[in-house]
């Protein structure tokens, strides 16, 4: 979606003519996942655009904010990477691993602050989380080592699962590589079987949980991915139909019908990026801002889903939930 119609959307962007700002003005850059009308995003970027209002940068007086989404879509996500450095911005907020690929092979010299990334360091974008080095710094989203909390989680509120499907799109999540090690790492202690599913498009997800459900000990594990997030609904309607309990890492599931969540702050981290893009714009380098780590993690279970499922959720793992939904 094209930054005029975010702008009637959200209400964060302002539109400059390309090439028209004052000298003093600076130019921020956003690329982010999904779509504008998403309601959800909207609100992270107002957050991002806020606490840079908090740090003194306002538009129409010294700052542009640029934004483009990919649409869960990496070949938009190329393009709007091109279009933004083309720009000229003097720091650009990435969100995703999607984008963050995207940015990395054109933003030469443009300093690169991500957020929604997993693991950056073993997926080859920074040198260290104390010293990353480079153009590029940020907020990683996950642990690795969550991915096994999100089994043990799926074994506490439904012990009879024996059998664990991952379900990922390759070309958006190549993350969730370190994920399936995690959890395949994870599995033989709690004698769980792991199933990795790759898929590309609405079918093969309804293809690998309509093949997975054949046997009554399954449950599913959605790792965070824009693709998957955009059919959140589907994955929902899908595990209702087959009664497969399953964990998801982003609350847009749970709360639209999903059983169970466990991740990190969102909002939080686009706030936090917000204070890396102010150190960027008055002289830091990025490669002396070091890598932050979630610092807000928080369980969400939908109980009337789990009625639905036939689970009894135990009160010690209520007790432990940010958030139950009844």
């Amino acid at each position: 979606m094209r930054r005029r119609e975010f702008i009637r959307l959200a209400g964060t962007a302002l539109l400059w003519p390309r090439g028209a700002r004052a000298a003093d003005t600076k130019r921020v850059g956003v690329l982010m996942n999904g779509v504008a009308d998403n309601t959800v995003a909207q609100g992270y970027v107002r957050i991002f655009a806020g606490e840079l209002g908090e740090l003194g940068w306002n538009e129409r007086q010294n700052l542009q904010i640029d934004f483009r989404w990919n649409a869960g879509d990496p070949a938009l996500a190329r393009t709007y990477a091109k279009d933004l450095v083309g720009l000229h911005p003097d720091v650009i907020l990435s969100s995703s691993t999607t984008n963050l690929i995207a940015l990395r092979e054109v933003a030469h010299g443009v300093p690169i602050v991500f957020v929604e990334v997993a693991d950056p360091v073993a997926q080859g974008f920074v040198a260290s989380m104390e010293h990353p080095g480079g153009d590029i710094t940020g907020f990683t989203a996950f642990r690795t080592s969550m991915a096994g909390q999100w089994l043990d989680l799926l074994k506490e509120i439904a012990p009879h699962v024996e059998r664990v499907l991952v379900i990922f799109n390759p070309e958006t999540s190549p993350q969730s590589k370190l994920f399936l090690n995690t959890i395949g790492s994870a599995a033989p202690s709690l004698g769980v079987e792991v199933v990795p599913a790759p898929v590309r498009d609405a079918a093969e997800i309804e293809q690998a949980i309509e093949r997975f459900s054949h046997r009554r000990d399954g449950g599913v594990i959605v790792p965070s991915d824009t693709f998957t997030q955009m059919r959140r609904g589907l994955f929902v309607e899908l595990t209702a139909r087959y009664s497969l309990p399953a964990i998801y890492s982003s609350p847009d599931f749970v709360r639209n019908g999903g059983l169970m969540y466990y991740g990190f702050d969102f909002a939080e981290q686009f706030r936090r990026a917000a204070h890396y893009v102010d150190r960027i714009l008055k002289g830091t380098s990025p490669k002396d801002l070091p890598i932050g780590q979630p610092n807000k993690l928080a369980l969400i279970i939908n109980l009337k889903t789990a009625k639905a499922l036939g689970l009894t959720v135990p009160a010690q793992l209520i007790a432990r939930a940010a958030e139950a939904i009844d």
